[in-house]
């Protein structure tokens, strides 16, 4: 019924008779789930993901929504490594490791690294030089720079636009969540915004002390 889309509102009225509930009480119970979900860690969680780059690729992949096996296929990884790395997660309340290895996810929809956090320094000391080192010119790649003079008003409302993209892409890896682990593409999207001069023309203002 999911896969051809028949599942009607009716039938999941019926559904929820024959288990007890009304579709409100289940509305309700979806989002007491989401309340307890985790939106962010701790500083101090973030430091030992971090602290440990295995934890870290681990953390990555059960936000990508791999399962265990395409994640020991994939990297060379023990069933055993794997298994402690996962129980460490589940201490941290990023998941919940059921039987036969099953990753249950328990982050909120609008989970997050810390703004500046150990997470998102790592990311940009190691990672970002590696990841602009590309002209941006095959299919699936894309550099987008522009610049102008924006009142504070415009720069709100462009900010806002940012982060409803930034929705949009999580969205999208949900739903492609159920595709063939070989049809997905690790994928990652950089939204910045900042006022900025670019310094190779401070030279050129008047009081700089340039000639």
């Amino acid at each position: 019924m999911f896969s051809k889309r028949h599942f009607s509102l009716r039938r999941l009225d019926q559904v929820c008779q024959m288990l007890g509930l009304e579709i409100s009480d289940l509305v309700q119970m979806m989002n007491e789930q989401h309340a307890r979900s985790l939106s962010e860690l701790s500083l101090e969680q973030e430091r030992e993901i971090v602290a440990d780059v295995e934890l870290l690729l681990i953390a990555v992949c059960v936000l990508n929504r791999w399962r265990f096996e395409q994640i020991t296929a994939y990297f060379s990884m023990d069933h055993t490594r794997c298994y402690r790395l996962l129980n460490r997660l589940d201490r941290l309340k990023m998941i919940e490791l059921l039987p036969g290895n099953r990753i249950k996810l328990l982050v909120a929809p609008n989970f997050k690294w810390r703004e500046n956090g150990p997470i998102q320094q790592f990311f940009l000391q190691k990672l970002q030089s590696d990841f602009f080192a590309s002209r941006f010119d095959q299919e699936h790649e894309s550099l987008i720079v522009v610049n102008g003079m924006l009142a504070d008003s415009s720069i709100a409302v462009f900010r806002r636009k940012l982060e409803q993209l930034a929705r949009e892409f999580d969205a999208l890896s949900d739903g492609d969540a159920e595709l063939p682990f070989a049809d997905r593409n690790g994928t990652t999207v950089i939204l910045a915004m900042r006022q900025w001069r670019y310094g190779l023309f401070q030279q050129f203002v008047k009081g700089s002390g340039h000639t």
